[in-house]
């Protein structure tokens, strides 16, 4: 696993080809999207997620803290035959005007929600940018999944492959990740997680109460993005399984959400 998340180019079209496959699907009941459409990624990264919009030839907005990132993806998308349409920006997206950045037909966050700070702030903030009839994005890991706090990055092929001991308390997680030798970048990347991980029912919550209201929800047993990852056909959490709310976050590889503000709809 960390082979992979060192190889770049992979990573930029492993995350093309599920957004292509899954995302635009999963969203086009609620939201054809077409060339007509302004698309916002927060925590862009390289940009793999925005290659399908771009291709069809969508205006795409990119945004990442991370300034290293956001330089590979604008050599990824050189030779783009609508690079013209896209813009890439390393800033926080706190940072942002939405007075002269405008405002979008779809904003996405996937696999991203976990790590930023007060979601809650996040939620109301954002929505500025969201066109009245637009439509918000959201797929993440519930904290509680084997795999929700991101220890697949860890070098120690013992710990990328151990499900669920994210969950110890914060001093034994530490002393754990210290014991196989993992370095204090990713110690602390993944104590970052640790204190920014969300559960399903949390984040339903927040979308409630900051006037957004859920067209679609869906839960996974087998995240669509294992297909590319590990050759694993997705799956559909079981119903019994997605009405239980504590067990449905130890099982729920993936949540896919699309909202949107229905005091704004036309």
């Amino acid at each position: 696993m960390q082979e992979r998340h060192s190889d770049r180019q992979r990573y930029f079209e492993e995350q093309a080809y599920t957004t292509e496959k899954y995302v635009i699907p999963f969203v086009q009941p609620f939201l054809p999207i077409g060339p007509e459409h302004r698309i916002l990624e927060v925590g862009c990264g390289e940009g793999g997620n925005l290659k399908p919009f771009l291709d069809l030839g969508c205006n795409c907005v990119g945004v990442d803290l991370n300034a290293q990132q956001i330089e590979r993806a604008k050599d990824f998308y050189g030779d783009h035959v609508h690079q013209a349409k896209l813009e890439l920006i390393a800033v926080d997206v706190y940072d942002l005007n939405p007075e002269t950045l405008g405002t979008f037909d779809f904003i996405f966050l996937r696999d991203v929600i976990e790590h930023i700070v007060d979601q809650d702030r996040f939620m109301g903030y954002i929505k500025a940018y969201l066109k009245p009839a637009g439509r918000l994005f959201l797929g993440f890991p519930p904290w509680y999944m084997p795999f929700g706090g991101h220890q697949q990055v860890c070098s120690s092929k013992v710990l990328s492959k151990l499900p669920y001991f994210h969950l110890l308390p914060v001093p034994l997680y530490r002393m754990l990740l210290k014991a196989f030798g993992e370095s204090q970048a990713v110690i602390d990347e993944l104590l970052y997680i640790k204190s920014t991980g969300i559960s399903i029912e949390r984040l339903r919550k927040i979308i409630g109460t900051n006037g957004y209201q859920i067209d679609h929800e869906q839960l996974w047993l087998i995240n669509p993005n294992y297909e590319v990852k590990f050759g694993l056909k997705k799956r559909e959490q079981f119903g019994f399984i997605s009405v239980l709310p504590f067990l449905r976050n130890f099982l729920t590889t993936c949540g896919y959400y699309v909202v949107s503000l229905p005091n704004r709809l036309p």
